[in-house]
């Protein structure tokens, strides 16, 4: 039996600083060292193998240097940790240059075949996979009311992956009397033992009636039917409960620190 400490180091390994086969139009991943930065995104984003080797000033440095970067361009920046990560304070440092943690996540890991179900939805409700920008606006609009923002951002995104790669983004969506009442996507790392469960939110009111489970299993069916071994999500306090209940186990947690422009232009940290 694989131990979580081997999934962790499978983890680590294997998607961290990870370049996409096929990188949508407009987008950018550069390795720096021991730092993947992606631009082009509706925000920069960077993260970093688990070690980054530099302690001190010198990590100092590193930060200012990567958030000056995006300053320059005129973008936010999310800087993506793990609380296994070395050096032990990278989280205190990037608070001290100005970056802001968003909620913490719990990273789960769960094998896809065991999960691979039939999926069981409420009467009136039916799963489609879609990749038209039509049905990804809608999903777009759904995600907006569920977490009180405007996720319209979302609909480029996708848009963009299913354009470069739509062999390995699945997007699926739950429409009840013509309204999209879930949506969650399946996104496919080759050359990996992982496929990534995104995206996935729910109406109020059609929640706890088993379509995020359905949702679940019908994305670990092609996961599985494609041969990739493990599901990874970085899950919500509110997702982790009913995905530890299907399989899924706790590897470590993840914590997005993310840099805006100050008013005025000042990055404002201290060099």
């Amino acid at each position: 039996m694989v131990s979580t400490a081997d999934i962790l180091a499978a983890y680590d390994s294997q998607l961290r600083r990870l370049v996409p086969p096929a990188v949508p139009a407009g987008h950018e991943y550069q390795l720096l060292g021991q730092l993947l930065r992606v631009t082009g995104q509706r925000r920069g984003f960077i993260e970093s193998v688990r070690d980054l080797g530099v302690e001190g000033k010198m990590l100092d440095r590193l930060i200012v240097e990567q958030r000056d970067y995006f300053a320059a361009r005129g973008e936010a920046v999310e800087w993506k940790t793990r609380a296994h990560d070395l050096p032990t304070d990278l989280e205190v440092r990037l608070l001290a240059a100005g970056f802001v943690p968003e909620d913490r996540e719990t990273v789960l890991v769960g094998e896809s075949a065991p999960m691979a179900v039939e999926s069981v939805v409420p009467n009136g409700v039916q799963l489609s996979q879609v990749s038209e920008r039509r049905d990804l606006e809608r999903i777009a609009a759904m995600k907006s009311a569920v977490w009180g923002a405007d996720y319209g951002w979302v609909v480029e995104d996708l848009d963009g992956r299913l354009g470069s790669d739509p062999e390995n983004l699945v997007v699926f969506m739950a429409e009840a009397a013509g309204v999209v009442v879930s949506a969650a996507w399946l996104e496919i790392n080759p050359g990996t033992d992982f496929g990534g469960l995104w995206g996935g939110s729910t109406l109020a009111e059609w929640r706890g009636r088993g379509i995020y489970k359905a949702l679940v299993a019908t994305r670990a069916r092609v996961a599985a039917a494609r041969g990739v071994k493990y599901l990874q999500v970085d899950a919500s306090a509110a997702s982790e409960p009913i995905l530890r209940r299907l399989g899924f186990t706790a590897i470590t947690t993840t914590t997005p620190y993310v840099w805006t422009q100050p008013a005025g232009g000042d990055s404002g940290a201290v060099r």
